[in-house]
């Protein structure tokens, strides 16, 4: 069976597409801050900070005993500060927290995956943000951190032609980091985050040239394409 490694799967967007996949018969490598937020996941759970390159192996490690990685996805993010700063008072500390957790992290753990995901022709998904296009006030830190990211993968996936390379914009979502980036605020209007694991499935089922994507663009899928390795 494929197998993916899932980022940040404890809640939000990594929990909801784990459960699909694991419902759909793929086998699963997932990681989050603390064995106990990884309860309710599926898959060989493996808790953890991924900005520690001891846990980043402990991934790959885990993923290689496994068979190798099919699919990452590079999921885990952070706002840098709640409430997020203006530039005028975004501190070095919080600009480099959110580059080590949204850039750093996830290039790291794909260095360590490529190798997998060479063998096997496989994906990398790179969950991005509006923010990353957008000049939001107050989401600097965050903003910057998803447009290097937006751009490490316009460059790996002219690097490694073999391996399908996405950058996915989500769009807005009912999540625990979408309200602490509106903290004191009614988010219940923002759609749930499984209501774009469909995407996500069209985005593997039609394997599209790599580049960036809006996740409301992208085609519903009813079955991920290539359900069993060979």
């Amino acid at each position: 069976m494929p197998l993916a490694v899932i980022t940040g799967a404890s809640r939000g967007l990594g929990a909801a597409l784990a459960l699909e996949l694991d419902r759909r018969g793929w086998e699963l490598v997932v990681d989050a801050r603390g064995a106990q937020a990884l309860a309710g996941t599926p898959g060989h759970r493996v808790p953890g900070d991924v900005t520690d390159p001891l846990h980043r192996r402990e991934l790959a490690e885990t993923a290689a005993r496994l068979g190798g990685a099919d699919l990452l996805v590079n999921n885990a993010s952070t706002l840098g500060a709640s409430p997020m700063p203006a530039i005028a008072e975004l501190t070095a500390d919080i600009l480099l927290h959110a580059l080590a957790t949204n850039v750093v992290a996830a290039h790291e753990l794909t260095r360590l995956l490529l190798p997998q995901l060479l063998a096997h022709r496989g994906t990398v998904v790179n969950v991005s943000s509006d923010a990353a296009v957008e000049p939001y006030e107050g989401w600097g830190a965050y903003g910057a951190s998803k447009a290097a990211l937006d751009h490490l993968t316009r460059i790996l996936a002219a690097e490694q032609p073999s391996v399908a390379v996405y950058a996915v914009d989500p769009g807005d979502m009912r999540t625990r980091m979408h309200q602490d980036a509106f903290p004191g605020e009614d988010i219940s209007d923002r759609p749930e985050p499984a209501t774009v694991v469909p995407h996500l499935l069209g985005l593997l089922a039609t394997r599209p040239p790599s580049g960036r994507y809006r996740a409301a663009d992208l085609p519903v899928a009813e079955r991920v394409a290539g359900g069993v390795r060979s």
